[in-house]
């Protein structure tokens, strides 16, 4: 078993906060990332996927086609948006970076493991000191 690990990045914006609480009380659990007018970050986005390297190419997959479907399904709708307004596949979902790292799980895992492969992490990057990996369930 080999694993192999695409890289793309995207900027968005996001406000963590639920309609249903008070302002409050979303400053008292989400604090700055709560921010009525919003707020942004430049993401990393890590995809590894794992199985066998085929004796015909030397590859476990083909990261030029990983890298299309994540452009296709994640980076095109994503990238310089509001993940909470402009986002199809988090509407109505608290955009935190664990969500969304399952969110992008969900999109993208049916396409990638039709290539032979199978997905094994999402890693996305939100700041320098915090990320989310996530494995599938």
């Amino acid at each position: 078993m080999i694993f192999i690990t695409r890289k793309e990045t995207f900027s968005a914006a996001h406000k963590l906060s639920r309609t249903d609480w008070s302002e409050e009380k979303n400053k008292e659990v989400f604090g700055k990332c709560a921010n009525p007018n919003w707020h942004g970050h430049n993401y990393d986005l890590k995809v590894t996927v794992k199985g066998e390297v085929n004796p015909d190419t030397g590859f476990v997959a083909n990261l030029s086609v990983i890298g299309q479907i994540l452009k296709s399904k994640i980076i095109d709708k994503i990238d310089h948006k509001n993940i909470n307004l402009d986002v199809d596949f988090m509407k109505g979902k608290l955009p935190s970076t664990e969500v969304l790292a399952i969110e992008i799980w969900n999109q993208i895992e049916t396409e990638i493991n039709a290539l032979g492969c199978k997905l094994h992490c999402v890693k996305i990057q939100e700041t320098e000191k915090n990320y989310v990996e996530y494995f599938g369930k």
